[in-house]
C-alpha cells in the first residue's frame, strides 16, 4: 500500500479487507452473516498486524465496510430490486471483481442473519464509501463511486451528511 496518501492508503485497505473477508466467509462451511462479520473483524485484525493500517484506520475501514453491505442487502431485500440498482449507475464502471464481491456479501438471505452494528444509512465527509450513489441529505446533489473513495463535501452546498440513493 501506499504510505504517501493516507486517503489511497484507506481506500486500497477497504477493498482488501473486503476480499479478506469474503474469501474466508467463501471457503466457511457455515455462511452466516454473523460469519461475515466475524471474518470482516478479522480482516481488521490482520490489516493491523502487518502493519498495512493503525487500530484506530482499521476500526473505521471496518465499520465502513460493515455499513455499506448492511446498507446494501437492506436495500435488495426491502425494495426486492437487484443490487445494480443500489448501485445507482451502470454497473460497467466497476471492477468485475469489486462488483462480484459485493454482490456475494450483500445477498439478502446473508441480511437476515447480519448483526452488523454501523450507522447504517448515515454516510459523512471524509469517511470511505464502497461504489454506489449517495445524496448529499442538504440538497439532493448525487455523488457517484465507481470504486471505494473518501466521501467529499458536497460540491453544490457543501454539505457533509450523505445517504444512499433508493
Amino acid at each position: 500500500m501506499s504510505k504517501s496518501d493516507p486517503v489511497d492508503k484507506l481506500v486500497e485497505a477497504y477493498t482488501k479487507m473486503l476480499e479478506r473477508a469474503m474469501d474466508a466467509f467463501n471457503k466457511a462451511e457455515e455462511k452466516a452473516g454473523s460469519k461475515l462479520q466475524h471474518f470482516i473483524d478479522e480482516a481488521r485484525e490482520k490489516a493491523v498486524e502487518l502493519g498495512e493500517l493503525t487500530r484506530e484506520e482499521a476500526d473505521k475501514v471496518a465499520d465502513y465496510l460493515k455499513r455499506d453491505l448492511h446498507d446494501a442487502a437492506g436495500y435488495v431485500e426491502k425494495t426486492g430490486e437487484e443490487f445494480k440498482n443500489w448501485l445507482g449507475f451502470e454497473t460497467d464502471l466497476i471492477d468485475a471483481e469489486l462488483y462480484n464481491l459485493f454482490l456475494q456479501a450483500a445477498d439478502p438471505t446473508i441480511l437476515e442473519l447480519l448483526e452488523l452494528k454501523a450507522q447504517a444509512s448515515i454516510y459523512r465527509t471524509g469517511e470511505i464509501t464502497g461504489p454506489g450513489t449517495l445524496v448529499c441529505a442538504e440538497c439532493g446533489e448525487k455523488l457517484h463511486f465507481s470504486k471505494p473513495g473518501r466521501i467529499p463535501p458536497c460540491p453544490k452546498c457543501h454539505g457533509t451528511v450523505f445517504h444512499r440513493e433508493g
